[in-house]
């Protein structure tokens, strides 16, 4: 191969990554950009009220309510690293742990795995956007980086379909990510976790998941709300 071709060669590897990096960064930035609003709001909660939601509210007419108070700070489909999606929603409450109530956000039937800590799983057997299908909503991180869990002591571990409305006090925002020494900060992950065979499937795969956006009324998807701070319409 002569030097020009080598010089061609060289050129084209150079644009091909300059494309690379370029797709990279697009599809890295707004999840990056949440990731310093979140640092932001924690800094100071009190400085931004128009960025939180109320546990309880119903954006316009959304089957599910939002489930605790604070800045819902990473989306469903966010990206921290390549080839991972964020399963669910994460509201941050700016609080210490333990004080932000979570409650449920639609009528089901609870289930707490005996070794779960920091987590719940409603069943809904009937989706309200689609009948004819069950789905789960699915509750995590109620619990102190120790372990101490914040769940409701009407839900001990090994409790299995227990019916509660909506608006049932489920427990307490937590930071526990299973690591003492690696709290995740105090937020609710909520996630909407699809159906086999009457069994919910794996949350920690994205594909398991479903878009809450519907559910709540809010932009929740990543993939088309790239800088807009989810809140319902006044």
């Amino acid at each position: 191969m002569n030097r020009a071709c080598w010089l061609r060669l060289g050129i084209g590897l150079v644009v091909v990554w300059l494309v690379v990096g370029y797709v990279l960064l697009e599809w890295s930035l707004p999840a990056l950009d949440r990731s310093r609003r979140v640092w932001i709001y924690l800094r100071n909660p009190a400085a931004y009220p128009n960025w939180r939601v109320k546990v309880g509210e119903r954006c316009g007419d959304a089957p599910f309510l939002l489930p605790t108070s604070g800045y819902i700070g990473f989306l469903w489909g966010d990206s921290f690293r390549l080839g991972h999606r964020h399963q669910g929603i994460d509201i941050f409450a700016g609080t210490e742990p333990g004080i932000t109530e979570v409650r449920a956000a639609y009528s089901g039937y609870l289930t707490r795995l005996a070794t779960w800590k920091s987590s719940l799983i409603i069943r809904i057997p009937q989706d309200p956007l689609q009948p004819n299908r069950q789905i789960w909503a699915y509750y995590t991180h109620l619990a102190s980086p120790e372990g101490f869990s914040y769940i409701s002591e009407a839900f001990p571990p090994g409790i299995q379909e227990v019916y509660v409305e909506a608006g049932t006090l489920l427990g307490y925002q937590g930071n526990y990510s299973g690591d003492p020494g690696n709290p995740v900060g105090v937020h609710l992950h909520f996630s909407i976790v699809k159906d086999r065979n009457g069994r919910f499937l794996n949350e920690l795969e994205f594909e398991n998941t479903l878009d809450p956006s519907p559910y709540f009324g809010l932009p929740l998807n990543a993939e088309t709300n790239r800088d807009q701070v989810p809140v319902c319409e006044k």
